[in-house]
């Protein structure tokens, strides 16, 4: 998977892809190094490349998934506020063209767990 996205709307369609996936690696490399991940109410918050990695890793075993659905995306140069179905997100463009995020407060809880 690629280390990043060509546009916002690209990067929340990665996230999905990498929980479908259930590709902690993947799932991790989408976000920029000082980033910080909040992710549903029961997993405070993690920041930076190893926290998250270590989070992905939970997030990607479990039977927990992320739809994309973003509703509105906000952008003004190299940042961009994404405001989507299960999750707030800001995102970065880094020096490589690669968007990544820096902050993602996602809503993974019981409304977004795969139904049996």
């Amino acid at each position: 998977m690629a280390q990043g996205a060509s546009t916002p709307e690209e990067l929340d369609a990665l996230l999905e892809d990498a929980f479908v996936l259930r590709d902690p690696k993947a799932l991790a490399s989408l976000f920029e190094p000082g980033a910080l991940l909040i992710a549903g109410s029961g997993t405070g918050q993690v920041r930076g490349n190893e926290e998250i990695a270590l989070l992905a890793r939970v997030l990607c075993s479990g039977d927990f998934t992320y739809v994309a659905e973003h509703r509105r995306v906000v952008q003004a140069h190299d940042i961009a506020l994404v405001l989507a179905t299960h999750g707030t997100n800001v995102v970065r463009r880094g020096p490589d063209g690669a968007w990544r995020y820096a902050i993602s407060l996602l809503a993974i809880d019981q409304r977004t767990k795969e139904e049996p």
